[in-house]
């Protein structure tokens, strides 16, 4: 335990939700010092706990992912399909300032646990609810998961080579990027709450919104000029020169010199200073007509380099450019060491490894891992012992699988 303030302190949270999106919108919340409780079901939770690279627990296996997911958070076992444990629920929900949940719309209203119920308990209640498809449309109703909704919003369709099929990023973006709008959705609600006389709200965020609202300048394109933004492997029209090249001995790199000013930089660096006072080459519209003769130049002064010569010429003239970092790259890196984003952390059985550090750094009241994901359950006792429930009355709700 850190002992820090944190800026959520006294922010209560209730989370219903599995896997992604809702998790990782109240984990950010936890990070920063919300009490966050997470609802699962008995004898199951949360099926990210068996997702990915699975280690040795006392219960079994555990996803390492997992630990990091649910960090920070209490976890208690309720049977949503029992009428004792939805009256738990409303009582977890009654002293909560927000409540996460990413089913599918209808089925907290299914449950008993839908918006008009929930606030009516509660007035204040923030509730924030993420969805494939948002909780109104023709298409509300319907399963979506994180790869739909970046199919949906546009993010797949630009994403690879001219020549190939459309491509996915290495992890469930459209999820995370549904994640963060909750928790920013909630913070505003919060905000509202504080300073417009105490009134809840919910946030509905849709996943294919979530990522749709992150496609730049997509929309205006096409209903100005008719342009439809197609899939343009590592460079990005319009923007020039700002490519992934690769090395004398085979690593790939980023070079981004899109600047003007960054621009006459590496070509001087390079020995091109002819390209460096090059009129036309002055202004990205220029260098974007000429963006096959530069790419080319700039090609051929990697390939004749190595990693750490162009890196090094790049750093000394000020260019902005990276190796293409895998997950052992960062583990050696200093920016990463220094900035701590790599936390020391301890697994059940005392073996140490590392977490993600925090995102972002507040310098006064800094976010922090108290403690990783929990075991199945493991504050069930606390938090029903804080609401009233005698352990008499909870050795009776196990006996009838409630909790």
């Amino acid at each position: 335990m850190s002992g820090q303030a944190k800026p959520l302190d006294g922010v209560r949270v209730v989370e219903f939700g599995t896997l992604i999106a809702g998790p990782f919108c109240s984990r950010i919340l936890g990070e920063f010092g919300a009490e966050v409780v997470k609802v699962e079901a008995p004898g199951e939770g949360d099926p990210l706990r068996k997702w990915r690279k699975l280690y040795p627990t006392g219960d079994g296996e555990t996803s390492l992912w997992w630990f990091v997911q649910a960090r920070n958070k209490q976890s208690v076992t309720l049977n949503l399909k029992h009428p004792e444990g939805i009256e738990i629920a409303k009582q977890l929900v009654a002293e909560a300032d927000i409540v996460v949940e990413n089913f599918r719309p209808g089925v907290m209203e299914k449950l008993g646990l839908g918006w008009e119920t929930l606030s009516a308990l509660n007035p204040g209640l923030v509730m924030v609810r993420l969805s494939g498809f948002g909780q109104t449309g023709p298409m509300a109703s319907q399963p979506g998961f994180g790869a739909i909704g970046e199919s949906m919003g546009g993010l797949r369709y630009v994403t690879g080579f001219a020549d190939r099929p459309p491509v996915k990023t290495g992890i469930s973006i459209g999820d995370s990027i549904a994640a963060l709008w909750g928790a920013l959705g909630a913070l505003m609600a919060l905000r509202h709450r504080e300073v417009k006389g105490g009134a809840g709200q919910v946030v509905d965020v849709a996943l294919y919104e979530a990522v749709f609202a992150m496609m730049e300048s997509l929309v205006p394109e096409f209903d100005v000029f008719g342009f439809i933004r197609e899939r343009t492997g590592n460079v990005m029209p319009g923007i020039t020169p700002s490519n992934t090249h690769t090395t004398r001995d085979g690593k790939h790199l980023i070079i981004g010199a899109n600047g003007d000013a960054i621009f006459r930089r590496l070509m001087l660096a390079i020995g091109r200073a002819d390209l460096a006072t090059d009129t036309q080459l002055g202004s990205n519209a220029g260098r974007d007509v000429r963006a096959v003769e530069l790419y080319g130049v700039i090609d051929a002064w990697v390939a004749a380099n190595t990693e750490e010569e162009v890196l090094r010429i790049a750093a000394e003239a000020q260019v902005p450019a990276s190796r293409i970092f895998s997950v052992a790259d960062m583990f050696d890196d200093p920016q990463f060491l220094a900035r701590q984003m790599l936390k020391r952390a301890q697994l059940p059985d005392g073996k140490e490894f590392f977490v993600p550090g925090i995102v972002p750094k507040l310098t006064l009241t800094p976010g922090e891992t108290e403690w990783l994901g929990p075991a199945l359950g493991e504050h069930t006792d606390k938090l029903l012992g804080r609401l009233g429930y005698s352990p008499e009355k909870l050795a009776d709700l196990r006996r009838d699988g409630v909790i």
